[in-house]
């Protein structure tokens, strides 16, 4: 099914027919990203004294226990309630569902711009001018969401444990210039934006929602961090129409199945 859109003053087409889904879909028991050594997201057969959901074992049907992490166990959107002390669902976060956006290609690096607490000598981070070189020339009609897809891009993402090696983040001269260009919302294949390891401080995720320590901003309360996703080499930079879907949680986070759809200008 195609479409024409306007976006600003751009007239632009899109096929529905054809998405691409850079979640990492979670499987339950198997393989999947985790960070903090939060157990793994796990399926178990109900059970009762009269009743066992699962076919294999004599049940009736296959019915199931989900337990998971939706911050740890794989692709999540999250709202700004994931760092204050009003409890803020992401439902009322997305106020749209079909955004505007690029996606960039970056190779985290070793800096001298800042973050709190201080970068060490191992830290890798993304950048303001790396950001600044990738969206200087890109209209900000397409900048609702940002998607960033970090170097190396090994398949090994959608299994990692962070636990075991590091992960980039975000610079605070980058984080201001992400909310400098008016991205409402951000998508990036890494457990977090900031270091796993900050003190608690979550330097960039303040920034983002504009939260000073942590206090509620409602004036942000609309705007999303989504981590953990997995952009395939096939896809490439450019502008898109996101579909960000999420299970329909009331809590600060859910596992969500961002779409990507191709733009054609017209």
């Amino acid at each position: 099914m195609k479409a024409v859109l306007y976006n600003g003053k751009n007239k632009v087409s899109v096929n529905f027919s054809k998405g691409e889904d850079i979640s990492i879909p979670l499987s339950f028991n198997g393989d999947q990203p985790s960070t903090y050594n939060v157990v793994k997201a796990t399926a178990k057969a109900y059970k009762d004294d009269q009743f066992i959901g699962d076919t294999r074992k004599g049940g009736p049907c296959n019915f199931e226990t989900y337990q998971l992490t939706p911050h740890c166990n794989g692709t999540h959107t999250e709202c700004i309630g994931h760092i204050t002390k009003e409890r803020v669902s992401i439902l009322t976060a997305l106020q749209e569902e079909m955004l505007f956006s690029s996606l960039i290609t970056i190779k985290p690096i070793k800096s001298d711009e800042s973050y709190k607490p201080e970068l060490n000598t191992e830290d890798l981070v993304i950048t303001k001018k790396q950001l600044k070189k990738q969206l200087q020339n890109v209209d900000t009609n397409f900048l609702q969401a940002l998607i960033i897809r970090t170097l190396p891009n090994f398949e090994e993402k959608k299994q990692r444990n962070y636990m075991q090696e590091s992960s980039s983040f975000f610079t605070i001269e980058a984080m201001n210039y992400i909310v400098e260009m008016g991205i409402k919302h951000l998508l990036v294949d890494m457990p977090s934006v900031d270091r796993l390891f900050d003190d608690g401080i979550l330097s960039a995720h303040n920034i983002f929602w504009e939260t000073k320590e942590k206090k509620f901003n409602s004036n942000t309360s609309n705007k999303t961090i989504t981590e953990m996703i997995f952009v395939p080499d096939n896809i490439k930079d450019g502008k898109y129409l996101l579909n960000l879907q999420f299970a329909p949680f009331v809590a600060d986070a859910a596992p969500s199945r961002p779409i990507l759809y191709e733009i054609n200008e017209l």
